[in-house]
């Protein structure tokens, strides 16, 4: 979240930042909180002065009678007191939940626009395949190779859960076992994390864990959800931390599932692995200083189009509009990698995102660091990124790497862990 005062100081700021990104927030509430909690803070601190000069008064008097009658006006200073108090959690309650409605601020270079077609194109990569067929999409593939069983996931599970079987499953290990070895050789932490995290994580990295609009799962009876992604767990994870300088910058490459609702997601993306219920996801997180935050935006790009060039994959970087941000974002690049199976002729779908919260994350979750140079403590910076998620992936492999007699070959970098050059049609093309 933002900061209040800053949110003071540059309302007007605030409200158009707020108009750029789409998103309705009661701002012009928040000054008027803030004056509120002050004229509190600032009462309560007489009252105790009145407490203290009060106790000093009981001590002296010797007159039982008067004692008595003093004892019970510091009664009703307690009581006042509590009173106070009572009504200052009830307005920092309210302003806390103003202020989560309020989205990051923008990154002055973001393109502004609400939709994805204003998102900026920054560069492309590699050469579009062409083929001397018409190419398969990755669902046809999956049927000739016996790679995925939607129809049994879909059974067992519900709609947009799958089985992968055969060579798929050694082709999700390797792309794991391919984005961690690139990540160890980064110089991140590896971590697996819990595929579960309590709402108030959930909630602190800026999903929403509950209601009609939100994408996360809740398990019933429980304060726990099925996390979105290990940005939930890897971000939660120093909550109500005090970081030394010397720790930051912390990298962080996370393996988990993730599991999404995908409400109101277009019908068109409904079959298949691209837009799906649960999937297998290396996530990278990072911890920094302020000063550190732009530069490690672009490493963390960087890693992402080295992935994609490793595995062969066309692609284009995209500089995420305003409307298209999520509220925690105050700048995101995707890779849109290309996938000939996509439409008539082919499209380029999103396959990572890199994103810079700067300290909205941090605020929320209470994460500081402290530095010599700095009295106190500041928020630290939280960035995150997809290294890969496997589901588009396998995706993106199987159809640009498509054969005509059906088969696919494996990408160089993969075949150590899948064992084999080339996955051939199990049925007839």
């Amino acid at each position: 979240m933002l900061d209040a005062q800053f949110v003071v100081d540059h309302l007007e700021e605030v409200k158009a930042n707020c108009r750029r990104r789409n998103i309705q927030a009661d701002v012009d509430r928040v000054p008027e909180l803030v004056a509120q909690r002050k004229r509190l803070v600032h009462a309560i601190q007489t009252l105790h002065q009145q407490q203290n000069e009060h106790q000093k008064t009981v001590a002296r008097e010797k007159d039982s009678a008067r004692r008595q009658e003093l004892v019970e006006q510091g009664r009703r200073l307690r009581d006042d007191v509590a009173q106070r108090e009572v009504e200052l959690r009830r307005v920092e309650q309210e302003l806390r939940a103003v202020l989560y409605t309020i989205p990051n601020m923008t990154h002055p270079d973001a393109p502004v626009g609400t939709t994805a077609q204003d998102n900026r194109v920054l560069k492309r990569w590699g050469q579009i395949p062409r083929f001397p067929f018409r190419p398969r999409d990755h669902i046809t593939l999956c049927e000739y190779l016996d790679l995925a069983d939607f129809a049994a996931g879909s059974s067992v599970a519900g709609p947009k859960f799958y089985f992968l079987k055969n060579e798929a499953v050694l082709l999700e290990w390797a792309l794991v076992r391919y984005a961690f070895d690139k990540l160890a050789h980064e110089g991140f932490t590896l971590w697996i994390t819990p595929d579960v995290a309590r709402a108030e994580i959930v909630e602190g990295i800026g999903f929403l864990p509950r209601g009609p609009e939100t994408q996360i799962y809740s398990i019933a009876d429980t304060d726990l959800c099925l996390i979105a992604t290990a940005e939930i767990t890897l971000g939660g994870l120093h909550r109500e931390h005090i970081l030394d300088e010397k720790q930051l910058p912390l990298r962080y490459g996370g393996l988990s599932h993730c599991f999404r609702t995908e409400a109101g997601a277009p019908g068109r993306e409904t079959r298949g692995l691209f837009r799906v219920h649960q999937f297998t996801k290396v996530e990278m997180f990072v911890y920094c200083t302020p000063e550190q935050s732009d530069a490690l935006h672009g490493e963390l790009l960087r890693i992402e189009e080295e992935l994609f060039q490793g595995l062969g994959i066309p692609y284009q970087v995209v500089d995420t509009c305003t409307g298209d941000l999520g509220a925690p974002a105050y700048r995101k690049f995707d890779i849109e990698a290309w996938m000939p199976g996509r439409g008539e002729q082919g499209e380029y779908a999103e396959v990572t995102s890199t994103s810079n919260c700067t300290d909205y994350q941090a605020r929320r979750l209470n994460i500081r660091y402290k530095s010599p140079q700095h009295k106190g403590t500041r928020f630290v910076h939280t960035l995150n990124g997809t290294a890969i998620a496997v589901s588009r992936a396998l995706v993106a492999i199987l159809e640009n790497y498509q054969q005509e007699d059906g088969s696919v070959l494996v990408p160089e970098v993969l075949q150590p862990w899948v064992g084999r050059d080339r996955i051939e049609p199990r049925t007839g093309t």
